[in-house]
């Protein structure tokens, strides 16, 4: 475990350090093109960092006033179990409850076990009222 001083910047990583940051938390890879345009179009974003490394991550997309998603939800494994995660979270949560609309619909992708992290601010399984589905485009 690595004890260092966390600096929270409001704001999205460059690519080339978000690319590896996904790749280190175990997150599927996107492509370069697709990373400059969605790190751009972000609505909100939370980078954390010790020194200069980024280690954790997370942002809100969407059209900012019906539809939102929290994804990025990454931390560095070596500094995994130290509370990141919330504090990821608690930015993103309060960037929601301050700039949105009352009856937005929030949503997320949660792998396991990061789920009981995400109940405790409220999410709710959808199922079995409805399912999440997915579509990865490919050429």
């Amino acid at each position: 475990m690595k004890e260092q001083q966390v600096r929270i910047v409001r704001e999205v990583p460059d690519a080339e350090n978000y690319a590896a940051l996904r790749k280190q938390a175990g997150l599927s890879p996107r492509s370069e093109q697709g990373i400059k345009i969605g790190l751009g179009n972000s609505l909100f974003a939370v980078s954390l960092y010790a020194g200069d490394e980024l280690i954790g991550m997370g942002r809100v997309i969407g059209d900012g006033g019906c539809f939102l998603q929290i994804v990025d939800i990454a931390v560095r494994p070596d500094y995994q179990g130290q509370g990141l995660g919330k504090l990821i979270m608690d930015e993103l949560i309060n960037y929601l409850k301050e700039e949105t609309p009352v009856d937005a619909y929030v949503s997320l992708i949660a792998d396991q076990p990061a789920d009981k992290l995400y109940l405790k601010y409220g999410f709710r399984y959808t199922a079995p009222d409805s399912l999440g589905m997915y579509l990865r485009i490919t050429k």
